[in-house]
């Protein structure tokens, strides 16, 4: 077993923070008691490419009693939790590659390291995995037989790489599933958002003009929890569906050129480039704070601000302060990357808890029907979306109703009218 992470000594505190996790997560366990019996993937090489932070240990767990030879990564330089890299190296005896604050080309030899192992399934986050598979010939990975990917900025990146016809193996968009993004990205980015822009800035939310760039539903989550803390709440949106929606929710909507003058904190979370550039920082106020959600740091044009800046010092971990020429002070948080990883723990393991049934059941599904399957990307199958909200309704102690012969039969008939 190879590994390369910051310090095995981490592994005690990494350990009890899985367990605590684990104790929160109750579909997962219901699936790892199967997997356990069953071994599903027993045979199989798993590469990972995710966030290594308590929720994806419990998961790798889960995976490896399925019965697979586990190979991860982080997908981000600055997401990994090293006591829990740590854990999975030292006690769980994974080959885990990721070190907090990792170079880019650490993290990209730490990639190298996990395909080096000829996986079999791919498991991303964002897609840098399945993208460095298919910059390499096709050969070299024909062992691949499919993947699943986890999030909004992946998806979008693998539906562009199978509507060219060059993906090379099918892909289940776990992030597509109903029981992920509705959950994950809407409560999960909401609250560990707030939670990493606190936690780097101290800063009181109630009366501040928080404003949102995109509302898609990483953005709803984002408003929903600013507002909850009393503050203003201003979305910026290029779709007018999703303006009119944030209007109607009761947030100001404007474009980034006036909302750039008026915000005291800015997150972008649109999955796109440039998003708050050169001359919005001009504009800003003194002492405005900008910070990031979206899955890669370039939302925000750091080349530009860095141009600009007259002088820069980092005033807090995770917060860098850049005075520019016009005097104004404007604080980076996070390097621009993902700041509720970044500067705090990433997503509760409860919503985690979902979210990461449907990459263990969608890594089963895989392992069974990757023959029946095209190259391209799949959602999740609604049987699964459906037994995910079902089991994790009954942790939860809640029941639903269910439909009588009657409401059925109306249901699939079309002869009932007025």
């Amino acid at each position: 077993m190879k590994y390369d992470i910051k310090d095995t000594r981490l592994a005690k505190k990494g350990a009890l923070r899985i367990e605590w996790a684990s104790n929160n997560m109750p579909v997962l366990s219901l699936i790892e008691k199967r997997f356990s019996k069953e071994k599903p993937l027993k045979g199989l090489k798993v590469a990972a490419c995710l966030h290594v932070t308590t929720e994806t240990g419990v998961l790798m767990k889960v995976l490896k009693l399925g019965g697979a030879e586990i190979y991860l990564c982080a997908s981000n330089p600055l997401s990994t939790q090293d006591d829990v890299a740590a854990s999975l190296a030292k006690n769980l005896k994974i080959s885990c590659f990721a070190i907090k604050g990792e170079d880019t080309k650490t993290y990209y030899r730490h990639i190298k390291s996990v395909l080096a192992a000829k996986p079999n399934i791919t498991m991303d986050d964002g897609a840098d995995l399945v993208s460095s598979i298919h910059q390499k010939p096709q050969s070299e990975h024909s062992n691949i037989i499919g993947g699943t990917e986890e999030t909004t900025t992946g998806v979008i990146r693998l539906k562009a790489l199978a509507g060219q016809g060059k993906l090379r193996y099918p892909i289940i968009a776990v992030n597509d599933a109903q029981t992920k993004h509705l959950f994950d990205n809407r409560y999960g980015t909401g609250q560990s958002t707030i939670d990493g822009i606190i936690r780097a800035t101290n800063k009181l939310l109630a009366g501040a003009n928080l404003v949102v760039c995109g509302y898609g539903w990483c953005g709803k989550g984002v408003a929903m929890r600013a507002k909850g803390l009393g503050a203003k709440v201003i979305v910026v949106e290029v779709n007018p569906l999703r303006g009119l929606e944030a209007t109607m929710d009761g947030f100001e909507v404007m474009p980034i050129r006036e909302a750039a003058k008026i915000g005291d904190i800015f997150v972008t979370v649109t999955g796109d480039i440039n998003v708050i550039r050169k001359e919005h920082f001009l504009s800003m106020k003194d002492g405005a704070i900008i910070s990031n959600s979206g899955h890669f740091n370039v939302e925000i044009e750091i080349s530009a601000l860095e141009k600009i800046a007259r002088k820069k010092r980092e005033i807090r971990s995770f917060t860098v302060e850049y005075t520019l020429g016009n005097g104004r002070r404007v604080y980076l948080l996070g390097e621009g990357r993902l700041i509720n990883l970044a500067a705090a723990e990433g997503h509760p393991a409860s919503v985690m808890d979902m979210s990461f049934a449907n990459q263990a059941l969608g890594a089963e599904y895989i392992s069974c029907h990757a023959k029946e399957l095209n190259n391209d990307v799949y959602a999740v199958p609604e049987d699964i979306d459906k037994k995910i909200a079902d089991l994790k309704l009954k942790a939860m102690g809640i029941k639903i109703d269910t439909l009588t012969p009657e409401q059925e039969k109306y249901l699939s008939s079309w002869e009932m009218g007025t």
